[in-house]
């Protein structure tokens, strides 16, 4: 859960358009829980305004002047607690893979629903990840370009219990909590257990690290079939 007072996510928005910043401003501002704390138009300002505001979410645009999204998002989650949204004008992107092993919680494109943009913040600041189906499909497609056949598990998932190791599998598929528990015939509170137990035990980030550790380590064939 976020850590702001009184249960209010702090929120920074990062791009170079000023009305998209303002926009997306508006918008969450207008929301009892919410609370926008700075506005930045480049990479660098973007980092600086995290140091400065120590923010539950960063909405973070890809392409920026003087340092990119990447960048940026490479440096925020590494120094820092704050979670990333990408923002992207194109849902064909060619940055996912490079964005999420960064550390991103996931993505939005700019002309998101209002609804949308308000619900994708309040999920990653609570923990969660914004892998939706499609950015799934596409970090599968990612990691059959990049590796001819699947890396051997690595002796660090021996750490994992046989149901952890089919929970890290299906996060892997980007299936939802309640979809998992259906799978394992199993409560979502276990589901949130294992789920939490994983990324404890693996130092990861969040369910998106999940998910790229689960083909990265060999656990899915990249190509195969779920």
């Amino acid at each position: 859960m976020w850590s702001g007072v009184s249960g209010t996510v702090r929120v920074v928005i990062a791009d170079d358009q000023e009305l998209v910043r303002s926009g997306f401003a508006m918008i969450l501002e207008a929301q009892p829980d919410i609370s926008v704390v700075a506005e930045a138009g480049d990479g660098l300002a973007a980092v600086a305004a995290v140091r400065e505001h120590q923010p539950d979410v960063l909405l973070l645009d890809i392409r920026m002047p003087r340092m990119d999204g990447i960048e940026a998002v490479r440096i925020v989650c590494a120094d820092t607690a704050t979670r990333v949204v990408m923002l992207t004008t194109f849902d064909q992107d060619d940055y996912v893979y490079d964005a999420l092993l960064a550390g991103a919680s996931g993505f939005l494109l700019k002309d998101v629903r209002r609804d949308d943009l308000v619900q994708a913040v309040r999920v990653v600041a609570a923990g969660e990840a914004l892998l939706a189906p499609a950015v799934t499909r596409r970090l599968i497609d990612d990691m059959v370009r990049r590796q001819s056949r699947p890396a051997p598990v690595p002796a660090d998932l021996d750490v994992l219990t046989a149901r952890e190791r089919e929970a890290l599998v299906l996060l892997g598929r980007g299936l939802s909590n309640a979809e998992i528990a259906a799978e394992l015939v199993v409560s979502e509170h276990t589901v949130k257990t294992h789920v939490s137990n994983v990324l404890s035990k693996l130092h990861l980030r969040d369910r998106v690290q999940a998910a790229i550790t689960a083909y990265e380590r060999g656990l899915i064939v990249p190509g195969s079939s779920p």
